[in-house]
């Protein structure tokens, strides 16, 4: 891959890869000088032929065709086999999965066909997976689960402890952090929200630990952040409350339940319940080419771990979410569960190897004093597929670069802070200020691809991941002539 100017214009190109097995998978990456973040994906396990990499026509811009889709962390394409997945599900399993004929039958063997995908992918029990409408409603249940748990805890003892406390980090996705902070308005839960680190990006244990106090009933850090790629060191966080609880046990203080958010994680590198030791664990299926719904992991629910729903109705997922199952997403979701399963090392290796290329040639291209790598942390490990990178000069902005972009797809920040303008809640934006608030405004975050789109001119992605040789990507990372930026003429 080669980053430099053809036309005009920046353009990225990739270089002939090896056959890599199952969908390919994307590397994230951010550019930007000054105060805010754009996440944009740039391919890794397959290669972008783009023709010459000329601007596409408007009817192509008004499409897909001819564009370079660059928000791989935001979502994701449904692989081909789970478009087949979903479809067979919804031709040949369309009985109710609670209904005894054999229609109901067939539907209620691929639930839970789904459900043993699941678990297998994170090294849990088909029991302790409990599927939900996303992410977004599993954080929810986990929260809700802590405070009700706690108050639980608490009756029938002389000692009450006040109002449940729980302890999260800076730069948790907004369903994690609005939830705590409304249930903070109504003065029903304590939040603490620990900062990361400058030195390492991570929120660090002991920060975390300082953080706890009588009544903290929850610790819920992510497992890897979608801007910066940062992992976080939730296996050492989960031995160190293991070991605490014990002693509050015989102090008579509540159980600190843990979780963690592996939206980013899956399909992108190991992820295991065990070596992580976690209470919970959130899945998300579009996030690793799946379909809009999602799964919370609870270790033996309602047993080890408490679990209490939100909703109340039937009795269908052992009463936790009770509702219809949607058979044919949840199958789609158990088949992007096998293809992780069997080909994650793979996509890890591609994907890594495509961003370490891509950062080598941006440093090249661009030179060190104009290129800020926002993910480089020693000791810290980060995902194979993202590359947070800030283009230092006076005025140049992420949003202003991705406006001049006439083939790129990609956003400012996180996709969920992208119609509120609260660029400030980014995640890359508040460790950024902790480091230099002059690289704010400039850093975009660019996830390279999976899998790709086909266009006139050239080829993105063939459904088993076979590279099809070079070619360029007109990313448009700053058509510096166009902005007209002293400095970049």
């Amino acid at each position: 891959m080669a980053v430099g100017q053809a036309g005009g214009r920046w353009v990225v190109v990739v270089p002939q890869t090896g056959q890599v097995p199952g969908p390919p998978w994307a590397a994230t990456c951010q550019v930007g000088d000054g105060g805010e973040t754009v996440t944009v994906a740039v391919t890794a396990a397959v290669t972008a032929v783009m023709g010459t990499g000329t601007q596409p026509t408007e009817a192509q811009c008004d499409s897909l065709e001819g564009r370079i889709y660059l928000d791989y962390n935001a979502t994701t394409p449904l692989a081909p086999e789970v478009v087949q997945a979903v479809w067979d599900a919804m031709c040949q399993a369309w009985g109710n999965p609670s209904s005894s004929h054999p229609a109901g039958r067939k539907a209620k063997e691929l639930v839970g066909s789904a459900r043993e995908s699941l678990a297998r992918m994170i090294g849990g029990r088909p029991e302790d997976i409990v599927f939900t409408s996303g992410g977004t409603e599993a954080n929810n249940m986990v929260i809700h689960t802590a405070c009700r748990h706690f108050h639980e805890s608490q009756r029938g003892t002389e000692d009450r402890r006040g109002s449940p406390h729980i302890v999260t980090s800076t730069v948790e996705h907004d369903s994690i952090r609005l939830p705590l902070e409304q249930l903070g308005k109504e003065g029903l839960a304590e939040t603490t929200f620990v900062p990361v680190s400058p030195r390492s990006g991570q929120a660090e244990v002991d920060d975390v630990l300082a953080a706890i106090r009588p009544n903290t009933c929850l610790v819920s850090l992510m497992l890897a952040n979608n801007e910066t790629g940062v992992i976080m060191p939730v296996a050492e966080l989960s031995q160190r409350v293991c070991a605490l609880n014990q002693r509050r046990a015989a102090e008579g203080l509540p159980r600190i339940l843990v979780h963690t958010d592996a939206a980013q994680m899956i399909g992108k590198g190991r992820v295991d319940v065990q070596e992580l030791g976690v209470d919970y664990l959130t899945i998300v299926g579009h996030k690793f080419h799946g379909p809009r719904i999602g799964a919370l992991y609870a270790r033996s629910p309602g047993i080890a771990t408490p679990l209490h729903p939100m909703l109340f109705g039937g009795g269908q997922e052992r009463s936790f979410r009770p509702g219809t199952e949607n058979t044919p997403m949840i199958a789609g979701l158990g088949q992007a569960a096998e293809l992780v399963s069997k080909n994650w090392e793979a996509y890890e290796a591609h994907m890594r190897d495509v961003r370490d290329y891509l950062e080598a040639t941006l440093e090249a291209s661009f030179g060190k004093q104009r290129i800020r790598f926002n993910s480089h942390f020693k000791g810290s490990k980060r995902l194979c597929n993202t590359c947070n990178f800030s283009i230092l000069g006076p005025g140049l902005q992420g949003r202003r670069v991705l406006a001049n972009c006439k083939v790129l797809l990609a956003s400012v920040g996180a996709a969920c802070h992208s119609e509120k303008g609260d660029r400030g809640q980014s995640s890359c934006c508040q460790l950024l200020l902790l480091l230099n608030e002059a690289a704010v405004g400039a850093a975009v975050t660019v996830p390279a691809p999976e899998e790709t789109l086909s266009g006139p001119g050239g080829l993105w992605h063939h459904q088993h991941g076979r590279t099809q040789g070079s070619g360029v990507f007109p990313a448009g990372l700053a058509d510096v002539r166009e902005l007209d930026l002293p400095g970049y003429s």
